[in-house]
């Protein structure tokens, strides 16, 4: 008798000090109770996430593949063989959705070369969060990740980013260390045309929030320190 494969579902997490209830629907916790086997970023915030949306699940039934910048690639496809055994797999992001922005797209990606079926779960997702509130175009955007580090790098792929918004209507997405946040803030009201708009969306369903849309030229009056809070950037250029 051939076993029925499991599913790999993907679970979102909150986007910081937040109640996973606060922002998760009750099918994520309900996942969660159900599974044992997770693929995550990190063991120990995965079992505190676990703790705060599924407290009464037991720890020790739980099992851990890790997927981060000192994982194999080779060894991914293992992480699935208990899907193939008729086991279902979470895979859990460290914030907000997996795969997005998220190392756990590899996984994803191997799932379905191996047929098997992934269910996606509802859940915040920073950069659709940030597009949704920025008063940019919601039907043309492109997250692009980090900018270069090196000075003269990053202005011309800031420049770069706003020719393509002009010539294409399309909002422009990208973060920062936050520890450098202030910086890049300072360096899009240099390198952009005075009139180009910017959205800094701040510490996103926390209570701290803060998500403001004005032009470059605006944007040089500022005083909201963004120094360490997760944050995105968008540019458009009209």
């Amino acid at each position: 008798m051939t076993t029925k494969p499991g599913k790999l579902f993907l679970i979102p997490t909150t986007l910081g000090e937040t109640n996973p209830l606060d922002v998760l629907p009750i099918t994520v916790k309900n996942t969660v109770e159900a599974l044992d086997i997770f693929i995550v970023e990190n063991e120990k915030t995965a079992r505190r996430f676990i703790r705060q949306i599924a407290p009464e699940k037991q720890q020790d039934s739980l099992h851990f593949f890790l997927i981060n910048k000192y994982t194999d690639f080779t060894e991914l496809p293992d992480f699935l063989n208990p899907c193939i055994e008729g086991q279902n797999v979470g895979l859990l992001s460290e914030a907000g959705c997996p795969a997005i922005a998220d190392p756990g797209a590899d996984v994803v990606k191997i799932a379905h070369q191996k047929n098997i079926k992934v269910v996606p779960l509802v859940g915040p997702s920073s950069i659709i969060m940030a597009v949704m509130s920025s008063g940019m175009n919601g039907q043309s955007f492109a997250f692009n990740g980090y900018l270069p580090i090196d000075k003269q790098e990053r202005k011309a792929e800031i420049l770069r980013l706003e020719r393509l918004s002009f010539q294409h209507n399309q909002s422009q997405l990208f973060i920062e260390t936050p520890y450098r946040n202030n910086a890049m803030l300072e360096d899009l009201c240099k390198v952009l045309h005075a009139d180009t708009q910017v959205c800094v969306a701040c510490d996103i369903t926390l209570p701290t929030e803060f998500i403001k849309t004005k032009s470059a030229k605006d944007w040089k009056k500022n005083s909201e320190d963004l120094h360490k809070r997760p944050a995105l950037f968008i540019i458009h250029k009209d």
